[in-house]
């Protein structure tokens, strides 16, 4: 703010003595007043320059049905502890490390929801997919997601992977905040998400020791086994509580040590016999005992804890309608990790409306993961299975066709969303989607922009996917819709149409290289 007290004699007019105000630019709190004597005392409330810092609460929600690892939690109290007594310039890490389905993430976000309380300037989380069948989160996704959560306007995102994590460092400077990395596979991908400043919590869940973190980042490992017998026993009380009578102990006992203890095989199993009220846990583990038997033909001599694993998903498989089958091993052919109600839809050729009771059932019997409102997600092992069960149940055709539907649904949904945020950019001309596939419209921009975001991965995924099976009008077509969104996209595009002779796909290589050349 500009503000100075003009002498209307300084003017030429009224009397004198007589003030004005002349002010510019913004101001807070002013005083207007004529002839003063004595002092003045202003008081008021220093307030920071620019909007308020954004607080990011990325967790995710608390798990239902938690039990013990009190060790585990107390250790990790004590790292916390340690790091507010110690080195004011270390960054704390912990590595919770364990097998498959032994409850990292359970445990690290029971914990995390725990302390939050000590990290007023928020949280932030990402699901690095290191185990996953298709493609790990990069750093430089992963960055993005962490600083627009920080207030960073997504355009203003470096590109360059070092400079983002140089600026990430730089917000998290002088602020408290809790990092969740969840299924990362090697230090590598951790490392760039590392800040700078000792008031930052990173904690990092893996399969993994990462043993280069302990080494050159002095990262605490926590390793996190299977449940102890009345752990394992108690969260399969826990699970079915209220559903069934009180089972035998010893039977529970047998049943735990059917899912080799692991919670993730567990809670599925729990939900079996939740759902079976009146059927005996006899018959229950006759039937996981039967499907042991068919993994032993089936598995091709996996550890002893993975193919009690898979023997869980089998039982929960098969107990399955057929619709909902049907639809979780479909699912499996998704080229992407997450994916919502209506791609779900098209890619089994139904209704929006069976899709959502489908996937709810499927959400109920713990085989997929509802992310939020409209998105869903497999646990990396069991997208994996249900992977399987398309290859065993699918025939080459029925996998085809379900494949040209996701591309379909995808390449027209991405059409409507170039007409709005680049309507004077040059259409492709598509042949008519299949008539089982509703893509999605979008009444504006803003609803646009945010399919583009929020589907970009899943975009690439398709791309990777069309170019495997052999599609390439499919793969060229796709990989032209990030020149719709961003010019930081530009890239992505760039990389994905190399290789194509198809004249349109090299008109448009050569369009984006003139855009990253002239920056517009």
């Amino acid at each position: 703010m500009r503000s100075r007290a003009i002498s209307k004699d300084d003017a030429g007019e009224g009397r004198p003595g007589d003030t004005d105000n002349d002010l510019s630019g913004a101001a807070r709190d002013v005083i207007q007043a004529g002839a003063i004597s004595g002092g003045v005392h202003f008081h008021n409330n220093p307030q920071p320059d620019g909007p308020a810092r954004a607080v990011p609460r990325q967790l995710p929600a608390d798990v239902r049905g938690f039990v013990n690892r009190a060790d585990e939690l107390h250790r990790l109290d004590a790292i916390l502890s340690e790091r507010d007594g110690g080195d004011p310039v270390i960054v704390a890490v912990c590595v919770i490390a364990g097998t498959a389905g032994a409850g990292k993430t359970s445990l690290a976000l029971r914990w995390a929801h725990q302390v939050k309380v000590h990290f007023p300037d928020g949280q932030l989380y990402v699901n690095l997919r290191g185990y996953d069948p298709g493609e790990p989160v990069t750093a430089q996704e992963a960055l993005h997601r962490f600083l627009t959560g920080l207030g960073v306007p997504a355009s203003a995102v470096p590109a360059n992977t070092e400079s983002a994590a140089a600026l990430f460092r730089s917000l998290l400077a002088d602020r408290r905040v809790l990092i969740v990395l969840d299924n990362a596979a090697t230090a590598a991908q951790v490392r760039p998400l590392l800040p700078g400043h000792s008031g930052c919590f990173v904690v990092v869940t893996s399969r993994g020791r990462l043993s280069g973190l302990a080494v050159r980042d002095g990262a605490h490992r926590i390793t996190l086994g299977t449940l102890p017998e009345p752990e394992a026993v108690a969260l399969l009380r826990t699970v079915t509580s209220g559903y069934r009578p009180e089972d035998d102990a010893e039977k529970l006992v047998e049943l735990a040590r059917l899912c080799a203890r692991l919670p993730l095989a567990l809670r599925i199993a729990a939900e079996r016999a939740a759902c079976h009220p009146h059927m005996r846990l006899d018959e229950l583990i006759a039937d996981l005992r039967d499907e042991s038997g068919l993994w032993d033909v089936l598995s091709t001599g996996d550890e002893q804890d993975a193919d009690a694993v898979r023997s869980v998903f089998a039982w929960s498989y098969r107990a399955l309608s057929p619709d909902a089958a049907r639809l979780f091993r479909l699912l499996g052919l998704h080229p992407g990790p997450e994916f919502g109600i209506a791609v779900a839809a098209a890619l089994a050729g139904i209704s929006g409306r069976k899709a959502r009771q489908l996937l709810d059932v499927l959400v109920g019997a713990h085989l997929l993961e509802q992310t939020a409102p409209d998105r869903f997600a497999f646990h990396d092992l069991l997208r994996a299975y249900a992977m399987d069960q398309a290859r065993l149940e699918e025939t080459p055709d029925s996998r085809a066709a379900v494949l040209r539907r996701v591309l379909d649904w995808y390449l027209h949904t991405a059409d409507a969303v170039q007409g709005l945020m680049a309507p004077a950019r040059d259409r492709l001309a598509l042949d008519p989607a299949d008539e089982q596939v509703a893509p999605l419209s979008f009444s504006d921009y803003d609803q646009a922009v945010d399919w583009a975001e929020r589907e970009r991965k899943n975009l690439i995924a398709a791309v990777r996917a069309a170019e495997k099976a052999g599609l390439d009008l499919y793969a060229w077509r796709l990989a032209a819709v990030p020149v719709a969104t961003a010019r930081r996209h530009w890239g992505d595009a760039l990389r994905l149409l190399d290789g194509y002779q198809d004249a349109r796909a090299v008109r448009l290589r050569t369009q984006i290289e003139g855009r990253l050349a002239t920056g517009r």
